[in-house]
């Protein structure tokens, strides 16, 4: 799969499989390109790892990078991502009228006031871990993220399995509603052409007896 051998959620390994995979080609304007699979080697695993090995030996030169590029570095990287976080788009939807709303998958299955809720427990979430990590509490962080599995188990208890497979779900939204509109088009052509075929069929002769 061209993945490092350790682990394949790290920053690293998502960007070298952003730049193996293959996508087909468009031509249309607007005609977004579909995934095709990964480009199976090891070669660029392999060499990434060796540098990072023998990055080790250039502290001397490193230590002339000042913080703030890093930084700047790790900023960049944290703000591009959040741009295919759900939570993010829902985050959106607070301050945006419902006409004004983008077609998001999960709109058409959840109600909008149900992922409103479900938004601001995470927000909440988010914030209590945030004060956490600010305070001498810091060190019992590792275990309040473990806590987090808690909490999303006790959702069940205020939230359907159905709302929840839509709002927490680790299908990536875009294939499903490709899936979904795939499945319309398909349920409508086939309507279609059941019309068709009822309209331009033959009628059978038809007999009058009369009763005089």
């Amino acid at each position: 799969m061209g993945l490092p051998w350790y682990v394949a959620a790290t920053v690293i390994s998502i960007a070298h499989m952003d730049s193996l995979k293959k996508e087909t080609t468009t031509s249309a304007p607007g005609e977004q390109p579909k995934f095709l699979g990964i480009r199976e080697q090891r070669v660029t695993g392999l060499i990434v790892f060796i540098l990072t090995g023998v990055s080790v030996f250039m502290s001397p030169v490193l230590k002339f990078i000042p913080m703030p590029v890093l930084y700047g570095i790790f900023l960049y990287m944290g703000v591009a991502a959040l741009g295919s976080i759900q939570f993010m788009e829902r985050l959106w939807l607070l301050l945006m009228p419902a006409k004004h709303q983008p077609d998001y998958i999960y709109l058409r299955h959840v109600p909008l006031r149900r992922v409103h809720l479900f938004t601001f427990i995470q927000l909440m979430c988010l914030v209590v871990l945030w004060i956490l990590k600010s305070t001498v509490a810091a060190i019992i962080f590792p275990v309040m993220l473990l806590a987090l599995v808690g909490i999303r188990k006790a959702l069940e208890c205020f939230f359907s399995l159905h709302d929840l497979s839509w709002l927490d779900d680790l299908f990536p939204e875009k294939d499903r509603k490709e899936q979904e509109d795939q499945q319309k088009k398909q349920a409508v052509d086939t309507s279609d052409s059941e019309n068709s075929e009822l309209m331009y069929q033959e009628k059978g002769p038809e007999i009058n007896i009369s009763v005089n």
